[in-house]
């Protein structure tokens, strides 16, 4: 497993308004389980969110933008990174490029009240729990969500994206991996549909919200 970055932003003694109910929802599960799209919809739809923007050594597609879509890091500067503590996170994903989350990326916006939504894979998630139990503010606000899905129903998503046979079978071996690891999140959603799934979401925000506001008083 890859350290877990540090930081000294404490978010619990934040002045900015509503800082104290803001929550970081930490989303994992299967490709083809929906998790991009929850994530798409918690910002669209809900005041106060943003997505985080997360570190990656892959080039950018067409139509990124470094800062906006990701931060994108040459291999040598997402090495300096690493080595300098600045990541919550970091892994290899697919055995191609490194993706990671700064912690300047989360607990920056947390601090002004600004609530979070991610996706990242099984491993990720385990270095968040990490780094939340070496920081007490980032645990009050950290929320992780597993999306599972039926190992037949996944299948029959990933065949309706136009994948490869070769592409599936490696998502599928990967998600065999990543379902054995649902029960150590605090939150799963059984994926049905899409309405469905995000109902299931806001109700685990809004649990989430009146937990960590009344952890503040």
């Amino acid at each position: 497993m890859p350290d877990t970055g540090h930081s000294s932003l404490d978010i619990g003694h934040s002045d900015a308004p509503g800082a104290s109910a803001a929550v970081l929802l930490v989303l994992a599960g299967p490709a083809g389980s929906g998790k991009t799209t929850l994530c798409e919809r918690m910002v669209a739809e809900v005041p106060g969110f943003t997505r985080v923007i997360t570190s990656t050594t892959r080039d950018p597609r067409p139509g990124e933008v470094n800062g906006v879509h990701y931060h994108f890091f040459s291999p040598a500067e997402f090495d300096a990174r690493v080595a300098a503590g600045a990541f919550l996170e970091w892994a290899w994903v697919h055995k191609k490029n490194r993706y990671g989350t700064l912690a300047s990326a989360v607990l920056e916006p947390l601090s002004a009240g600004k609530s979070l939504v991610m996706n990242v894979d099984v491993q990720g998630v385990e270095n968040f729990r990490r780094a939340a139990a070496q920081n007490p503010a980032l645990a009050r606000h950290f929320v992780d969500i597993f999306i599972d899905v039926p190992i037949a129903e996944l299948r029959q998503r990933l065949g309706g994206r136009g994948e490869s046979e070769a592409e599936i079978a490696h998502r599928m071996q990967t998600a065999e991996v990543e379902l054995r690891e649902k029960h150590r999140f605090s939150h799963v959603i059984v994926s049905r549909d899409r309405e469905h799934d995000f109902a299931a979401l806001l109700a685990i925000y809004r649990e989430a919200q009146t937990r960590i506001a009344s952890l503040a008083r």
